[in-house]
């Protein structure tokens, strides 16, 4: 969809499917699929998207980092079915605009960029980071109702050998994201997830202890867990594991209500 992803795929959760599409044709086609007009004017110009300043926005809106890796446009697409006002931060803003219209108010700038990160930032009450490397950046985040972080570092500490040194920076990055919310004033739930993978999604589930450091986790089922974590703001920290298994889950508020119950 954006950047040179192979496997196009766009998530719709209330038609209950997976559209593969070829190239430019994602970006008309997602529009048209909720009533959504095109955006972006002839020229590229997105001045005026950038006029409001932080004291005129409302928070009502949820940040998603890196908008152009696929595991943050399965995150994005799940949140505009829940009719959610949705912020990305992408390295290519005009290609983030033809692919999600006016559901996603896109940022051009990288998690290491204070001005971008300041500015994606505006308006925002809770932000899903869907890759590591970015909570470290933390500056600037008062405010937040939630931040929500999708850890893969449960899956780089079981790694042993060539793997290991191989995942050797990614880990880094995930232990630095873990700490930095960890010591932060925000409230925050991490989701240590099983390896991920190009599978189907809606799947079943598995969240006992230690089962994401062997087991695997669909990407779409992630992204879907993102979002419906939203609504499941903690006090202060609540951090689960999740793979694919054997439960299913109908109602998720309960569920993470179940989870928090017990690692408090």
């Amino acid at each position: 969809m954006i950047n040179g992803i192979k496997d196009k795929t766009s998530y719709c959760k209330d038609c209950n499917f997976f559209a593969k599409k070829e190239g430019k044709k994602s970006g008309p086609k997602l529009r048209r699929w909720y009533g959504a007009p095109d955006l972006l004017p002839k020229d590229g110009s997105t001045e005026k998207l950038d006029e409001i300043t932080e004291e005129e926005e409302v928070r009502d809106a949820v940040l998603v980092t890196d908008g152009d890796s696929e595991i943050g446009q399965m995150v994005i697409l799940s949140l505009i079915v829940k009719r959610i006002r949705v912020k990305a931060l992408v390295k290519d803003k005009r290609a983030a605009m033809e692919a999600f219209g006016t559901y996603v108010e896109s940022i051009a700038g990288v998690s290491n960029d204070s001005t971008s990160v300041k500015k994606a930032l505006r308006g925002v009450r809770a932000v899903i980071c869907a890759n590591d490397g970015f909570v470290s950046n933390i500056e600037g985040w008062k405010g937040l109702e939630h931040v929500i972080l999708l850890s893969q570092l449960s899956v780089y500490r079981g790694n042993s050998g060539i793997q290991a040194m191989m995942n050797s920076n990614a880990r880094r990055l995930a232990e630095q994201d873990e700490s930095a919310l960890m010591a932060s004033r925000v409230p925050y739930t991490i989701i240590r997830a099983g390896l991920l993978k190009n599978t189907p999604g809606r799947q079943r589930f598995s969240f006992e202890k230690g089962c994401a450091t062997q087991g695997s986790l669909s990407k779409e089922d992630a992204a879907f867990i993102c979002a419906e974590a939203l609504d499941a703001v903690p006090g202060k920290g609540f951090i689960f594991e999740v793979v694919n298994g054997e439960e299913a889950v109908s109602d998720w508020k309960k569920r993470f209500a179940a989870l928090m119950e017990k690692s408090g």
